[in-house]
């Protein structure tokens, strides 16, 4: 059973450095309220681990 990550950021990426943009544009989120699902992965988990300030992270079993 796989699971997947429901991510939806909710704070601004104003003040954040250029490596904490190019994680949000690598998880697929570019405004506020955006959400995107996305494989559990420990890949994954690092990038949101990296931005965890910004975004909200929902686990759903699929």
């Amino acid at each position: 059973m796989s699971t997947t990550l429901r991510i939806t950021q909710i704070k601004s990426r104003n003040g954040a450095n250029q490596r904490q943009l190019d994680t949000l544009r690598s998880i697929g989120l570019r405004k506020i309220g955006q959400t995107v699902e996305q494989q559990d992965s420990p890949q994954m988990r690092g990038m949101v681990h990296a931005v965890r300030h910004l975004v909200k992270v929902e686990e759903e079993a699929a």
